[in-house]
């Protein structure tokens, strides 16, 4: 019995076989890219924590190398600031595999680490931007009081506007040395602000992007506020 390609039933029938080979083909490559795509995911999250603590500038290789060496652990820190799971060093099974939901749930992550032999401490903070979430890392001193460093990152903020809190290093850079709490007040203080009056904890606004720069105000407060317990403890 000859097919009769002309008819509709042929059509529906080999448009079926054709989608089911479709999709079992980018489900076959994307099961075979997922280790590659999540090792590059993990070292793109190395290399931003790394930008916190203002190590910048590495090849993947030496990224990863950096890495290895300065941080010693990613630690679950809880809400009255002990520390309740402890990762050994270049184990990526537990904090490191943290995101925002986590952090809603209050499963909060630290990495403790060595820069040059100083203890450094590292936090993840996440928000919203004008146009998205927005997240980044914060490297503080062995103090918990001063900022070492900052790196932020973005989805979908205005080029050459909100975009600049990912883009200009030397914006990030302005963080450095501002302490966390003002003098008397409990309170997270570091903040974002157009118009600055405490040059202690305060950061100048990106040039036209207020919103933006609120967005990283806000998730300073709300995500530092969180480790609050675990700043103010003399351990």
């Amino acid at each position: 019995m000859k097919l009769n390609t002309n008819s509709n039933t042929y059509t529906i029938v080999y448009s079926m076989i054709i989608v089911v080979v479709v999709a079992f083909l980018l489900a076959f490559v994307f099961q075979a890219l997922k280790s590659k795509q999540d090792a590059n995911v993990a070292l793109d999250k190395k290399k931003q924590i790394l930008y916190s603590l203002n190590i910048r500038g590495l090849d993947d290789a030496k990224a990863a190398e950096a890495y290895s060496k300065t941080v010693l652990s990613d630690n679950v820190v809880s809400l009255d600031g002990t520390i309740q799971e402890f990762t050994a060093k270049d184990n990526e099974s537990t904090a490191f595999k943290f995101n925002s939901a986590d952090y809603k749930n209050d499963r909060l992550a630290l990495y403790i680490c060595d820069v040059d032999g100083q203890r450094k401490y590292v936090i993840p903070v996440y928000g919203m931007g004008l146009w998205g979430p927005i997240n980044g890392y914060i490297a503080l001193n062995e103090d918990k009081q001063t900022v070492y460093g900052a790196y932020f990152n973005h989805e979908g903020e205005t080029a050459g506007l909100g975009a600049e809190i990912k883009d200009d290093a030397s914006w990030q850079a302005k963080f450095v040395g501002k302490k966390l709490f003002a003098e008397g007040n409990p309170e997270i203080a570091l903040a974002v602000k157009k118009k600055v009056d405490n040059v202690d904890t305060q950061v100048d606004a990106v040039t036209g992007a207020t919103l933006t720069s609120d967005g990283v105000s806000a998730m300073l407060h709300e995500c530092l506020g969180k480790y609050i317990k675990f700043l103010q403890s003399k351990e």
